[in-house]
């Protein structure tokens, strides 16, 4: 095996675990990355694959609030409630990416186009972080702001279906699901912290789903000496999923965005530069 194919296989896969679940476009990343690198799978099938990486991770680091939801749904109507909000959040996406994702990816999957919504989503983020933050005190103890909802278990039906229709605009690639989700939650009156997490949630049928498309399109493109560049990739996608979802809330809740908002607005501006030099 390649080292520098092996050394390209893990760069991509480290950048699809960190990326997947923060607001600055795993898909839009790689793509980049991938074309300045000179990493080319058939049909992307490496990328499909390392997915599942940061999907488990995910389910690894959300074990124990899963099985709380599934032990609770029979007697306990608000969590029920919360898995059909999470699934109404999911059909939106699943409808249009069904009908019409081959065409997305012919005619988006450029490094052009990622490099426009990585610097566009930016400056979307950058206005969201600064005026739909969190509620503030008024001047001279007059009346604060409406509170914002802090529990993604209060999310109500018609609120998740909205934000499961802001996650569609992450088929564009660079958009970033994340992103989307937590823009359109924060929109529809969610705390970052909520919205970030709410996030997480829709991730699991959502990126499931994704996967399980991607696979059945392109599993004739798999062969068997792609293995250990799978497995690593697995691998490596995982354990960075791993790190990040098990801090990026606390960070928000801090921080807010404002560091991923400018990490776009920079990586696509020098993805601008480097396309108009290189090609």
């Amino acid at each position: 095996m390649d080292l520098v194919l092996i050394a390209k296989a893990l760069v991509l896969a480290v950048v699809e675990g960190a990326t997947e679940f923060i607001p600055v476009s795993s898909t839009g990343h790689q793509l980049l990355i991938g074309h300045f690198i000179g990493f080319h799978s058939p049909n992307n099938t490496f990328e499909v694959l390392i997915q599942l990486g940061a999907i488990l991770a995910i389910l690894f680091a959300y074990f124990g609030r899963l099985w709380g939801i599934a032990t609770a749904l029979p007697s306990d109507p608000k969590a029920r409630r919360f898995v059909l909000a999470v699934l109404v959040a999911f059909l939106p996406a699943a409808i249009i990416g069904g009908l019409f994702s081959k065409y997305i990816k012919f005619y988006l999957f450029n490094p052009w186009i990622v490099c426009a919504t990585l610097v566009a989503g930016g400056l979307v983020l950058l206005v969201v972080d600064d005026t739909v933050g969190e509620p503030k005190a008024a001047p001279h103890d007059g009346p604060t702001e409406s509170p914002r909802k802090t529990d993604v278990f209060e999310f109500s039906l018609p609120m998740a279906l909205k934000i499961g229709i802001f996650q569609c605009l992450a088929m564009i690639p660079g958009v970033s699901r994340s992103g989307a989700t937590i823009v359109g939650a924060m929109l529809m009156g969610a705390s970052k912290r909520s919205a970030t997490e709410f996030s997480f949630y829709l991730a699991m049928p959502t990126m499931a789903g994704a996967f399980a498309k991607d696979l059945l399109d392109n599993y004739k493109n798999l062969s068997s000496n792609d293995a250990l560049l799978i497995v690593i990739g697995f691998v490596a996608a995982f354990v960075s999923a791993l790190i990040v979802v098990r801090t990026v809330l606390d960070y928000v809740s801090r921080h807010g965005f404002w560091l991923f908002a400018w990490w776009r607005i920079i990586v696509g501006s020098l993805g601008f530069a480097a396309l108009i030099i290189f090609g």
